[in-house]
């Protein structure tokens, strides 16, 4: 509704961005050990602050987003907000948290580069820090996915993330 009523006020035309799925995690399905363990990012560490912030622009590249993405340094050392890797002898997939809710916290900026996909490493990362969020007193862990994205709709999904509703981003082109 808001869209046409917009489309009509401004004479803008209305493009659907993507389709996306919400997601609601209670608790963690436990998963098979995959090679690796969790870090936190440091900030202190610029091999940590360069992998985070080639990654969060290989991320947008990957989601067709247009826009820069946020610097990661908003990402390391705060409460509310933090970026982890999954690592071997150096980071092979990263995920952060943010956007807490009184109850809640999103989990997001999941990536892997293309050529270390397929081990398991960004499911154990985004199970690893949704476990923690529970165990620091989160009741749940949400995200987005892209519909388009058959992997990450599945992955998520054997984590325990269960699917809440579904979401369409929107573009208004001006004319």
């Amino acid at each position: 509704m808001f869209g046409r009523a917009w489309t009509g006020l401004s004479r803008a035309r209305m493009r659907r961005v993507q389709s996306q799925r919400i997601y609601r995690l209670d608790g963690v399905i436990p998963q098979r050990p995959v090679a690796g363990s969790l870090h936190l990012c440091d900030a202190r560490n610029a091999e940590d602050v360069a992998f985070a912030g080639d990654w969060m622009v290989a991320f947008n590249r990957d989601v067709g987003e247009d826009q820069a993405p946020p610097d990661p340094m908003r990402f390391m050392g705060q409460r509310d907000e933090g970026l982890f890797f999954w690592k071997l002898e150096r980071p092979v997939s990263m995920v952060a948290f943010s956007g807490p809710t009184p109850n809640g916290i999103r989990i997001g900026w999941v990536y892997t580069p293309p050529e270390l996909r397929g081990r398991g490493y960004a499911s154990a990362g985004v199970a690893a820090v949704s476990q923690l969020m529970l165990d620091r007193g989160r009741k749940f862990c949400f995200l987005y996915t892209d519909l388009a994205n058959p992997t990450s709709n599945h992955i998520y999904q054997e984590i325990g993330y269960r699917p809440v509703c579904d979401a369409t981003v929107w573009d208004f082109e001006s004319e």
